[in-house]
């Protein structure tokens, strides 16, 4: 449900609480004009109270039966904060699921150029475990006479890919003109570093009912990212994955910094499973493979990762793309260390 304000208040119900009372304090909220957002876990029953801050205040919230503690938020962003669920939250897509002890491996082309690339590519990561598909049919290019992608004809072959391997598709929008026809082919929206504090756009897929991606910003703060997540959750869609691809600094020899460090810190900040480009953060193919280890050991959810028959032949970033040939040894490879970590490929 869309809401138009944040929680205030995060009451937390005791282990013995009852359903019926659960039901019990969201009624009286909603009967004094406050909007309640029930999140269910192992272990306990929280309610993210929202409405004006002045008219909680005067409800006997404590007081109501079955209720142990309430806790009042002071970070700026509420729906996705950690404290607002009971568990990590679990992203089901078509029956791969990636968050807490689920593993995302995604996979595919940095951009689709050809049917025969692209079928390929989807084949190998097939075969190799992948749980999803990604490929680029709007490509956002820093020279405007580079190639920019095949645009809808992408998308009729990613559609293709999904009927032969199964796989579901993660794509990028970046255009709000673009959303019909993302959204009706994607499995996962995809919104990418350059559009991270688009808030028009966040906004606009924060209303579509499909799970969206989002990228840290080339110079985005932790924080800022958590708040670019809160703006498509707070128009109902709280199926959110937030990715780290390395962020800008002054060090050269990668092609971006990757920032494991803030995989951490979302991680305790944040309900919303944490996934790692490492192929974007390293842009060379030959250190995709540690930064890769690397995520799976600071605890991240996933990885999405770039391949290709014959990278040197890509129309778009070439020395980061793992060959298909080399991609079975690979997944293989994450997929060890993600059992040593107790997970497994969603």
């Amino acid at each position: 449900m869309a809401t138009n304000g944040s929680p205030e208040l995060l009451i937390v119900m005791g282990p013995e609480a009852t359903p019926d009372q659960t039901d019990h304090v969201v009624a009286r909220l909603e009967e004094a004009g406050v909007d309640a957002r029930v999140s269910r876990g192992r272990e306990a029953t929280v309610i993210g109270a929202i409405g004006d801050r002045e008219l909680l205040a005067t409800l006997p919230v404590e007081g109501y039966p079955g209720v142990e503690q309430v806790v009042p938020i002071i970070k700026p962003y509420r729906l996705v904060a950690r404290e607002l669920a009971a568990d990590p939250t679990v992203i089901d897509v078509e029956g791969h699921r990636l968050g807490d002890t689920f593993f995302g491996l995604i996979a595919g082309p940095c951009s689709v150029e050809s049917r025969e690339q692209t079928l390929t590519t989807a084949r190998v990561v097939a075969d190799a475990g992948a749980t999803m598909l990604r490929g680029g049919a709007f490509k956002p290019r820093t020279s405007p006479y580079t190639f920019q992608g095949l645009g809808i004809e992408a998308l009729e072959l990613l559609r293709e890919a999904k009927a032969e391997t199964g796989l579901p598709i993660v794509t990028e929008l970046m255009d709000p003109r673009h959303v019909e026809e993302v959204v009706e082919a994607a499995d996962v929206i995809q919104i990418g570093a350059r559009n991270s504090q688009n808030f028009l756009l966040l906004s606009e897929v924060g209303r579509a009912e499909k799970p969206v991606l989002l990228k840290r910003g080339l110079s985005t703060s932790v924080e800022e990212l958590l708040m670019a997540a809160e703006y498509v959750a707070k128009e109902g869609n709280d199926r959110i994955i937030l990715c780290e691809r390395g962020i800008r600094t002054f060090e050269r020899s990668t092609r971006y910094t990757l920032d494991l460090g803030s995989v951490a810190v979302l991680k305790h900040e944040t309900h919303l499973p944490v996934i790692v480009d490492p192929s974007h953060a390293a842009g060379r193919r030959d250190l995709v493979l540690p930064l890769a280890r690397a995520a799976v050991a600071v605890g991240a959810d996933g990885i999405i990762v770039e391949s290709h028959p014959r990278p040197e032949e890509a129309l778009c970033d070439g020395p980061q793309q793992i060959p298909t040939g080399e991609f079975g040894n690979f997944a293989a490879e994450v997929g060890a260390l993600v059992g040593l970590m107790g997970k497994q490929i969603g």
